[in-house]
């Protein structure tokens, strides 16, 4: 699989462990879950069409966005690379979406997105199978369904916008923890919502890496969640740290849950004895990395998952591709893309940022 990585990303990788970019898709880069598959599978929409690599991109093309929930700053992110990128594809934008993660809060949206007769649906989903009987309705009107982030069922969409590999993803996320923890030692996970494709699937990685030889002196004690709810994930970082006298590091795969955790530990005696890390976005993560709080932690560009969304939908919508493995086409200032199995297209590998070069970020 090509792809190409925004100049923003290209630094050297530290100590992120990255898998090869031909496994299967990550959540957030979701990968697929045990249970993403289990619907039903609908007619896609491109029938029997056979993809034209020369088709010319269609303009004027309504594409919308429809992330787990608005007023999230990962989110806020990642849709406006798509915002842009709509922008130069000549088309119209648009944004809706839930206040709330849950599982089924997104689907009054697609109905209504159907109705408004939109060319493209770019979805992340709280839940794999939840939204499908929707999404194999949009399909069957014609509408491209583009998951992006956390994955549908590969029933009811015709492409999927992987961050980087569920594999690359976890494997980092274990070996961050480890050196934190000085390879020994209890870790604690807080992740968002139960349901999240994405996370559960880095943390059945995570679950196999701690399984191996290698990590036998680090012990998972619990998986907390905290429903991408600032709060709600304040709260639960504050009840591990209490639960757990002993605990050495709080693994937290979500930008508000490692923000949340973070903001809780440098303003308690926790400061420099408990380690926080996981995925964060740079400027909201600054500060707890300049005051010590946070030693490292990794992701990716989120504003480049959005815009590559909005090509590959509109490469969809135009007949380039179809969703089928080898197809290829050129997502715009990222370059040549390759469609991997299952319709998977991924981003490419996570950074990890430290004090040494977090300033060097801005998003």
């Amino acid at each position: 699989m090509s792809f190409r990585i925004s100049r923003r990303l290209a630094v050297p990788l530290t100590t992120v462990a990255v898998a090869s970019l031909a496994l299967t898709a990550c959540g957030g880069g979701t990968t697929k879950s045990s249970t993403a598959g289990e619907a039903t599978a609908a007619p896609s929409s491109t029938g029997s069409a056979s993809a034209d690599p020369n088709a010319p991109l269609k303009e004027g093309l309504k594409i919308a966005y429809l992330p787990k929930q608005l007023n999230n700053p990962y989110t806020d992110v990642e849709v406006g690379g798509g915002k842009v990128a709509v922008g130069e594809l000549k088309g119209e934008y648009k944004l809706v979406g839930p206040n709330d993660a849950s599982a089924s809060s997104q689907v009054s949206y697609i109905n209504t997105l159907i109705q408004q007769q939109q060319d493209v649906i770019v979805v992340a989903a709280n839940d794999p199978n939840a939204v499908c009987p929707s999404l194999n309705q949009a399909r069957k009107a014609g509408i491209k369904v583009v998951s992006f982030d956390s994955d549908a069922s590969k029933s009811c969409r015709d492409a999927f916008i992987n961050q980087a590999t569920t594999q690359g993803i976890g494997e980092s996320l274990v070996k961050m923890a480890s050196e934190l923890a000085g390879g020994a030692g209890e870790i604690a996970v807080l992740s968002a919502t139960p349901n999240a494709t994405n996370q559960n699937s880095w943390i059945k990685v995570m679950k196999d890496e701690l399984a191996k030889p290698a990590n036998a002196k680090l012990k998972l004690v619990k998986i907390a969640y905290g429903n991408d709810d600032d709060q709600k994930s304040f709260t639960e970082a504050q009840g591990l740290l209490q639960s757990y006298p002993n605990l050495k590091v709080i693994v937290s795969p979500t930008t508000v849950g490692i923000a949340a955790a973070s903001r809780y530990v440098s303003a308690s005696s926790y400061k420099g004895k408990v380690a926080i890390t996981g995925l964060g976005l740079p400027n909201q993560m600054r500060q707890y990395v300049k005051d010590g709080t946070v030693k490292k932690f990794a992701l990716w560009n989120p504003a480049d998952i959005g815009y590559l969304a909005a090509y590959a939908g509109a490469a969809l919508k135009s007949g380039q591709i179809t969703g089928a493995e080898g197809e290829k086409f050129k997502a715009g200032k990222l370059g040549d893309y390759t469609v991997g199995a299952d319709g998977e297209i991924v981003l490419g590998p996570p950074t990890e940022f430290t004090a040494a070069n977090i300033d060097q970020f801005n998003f």
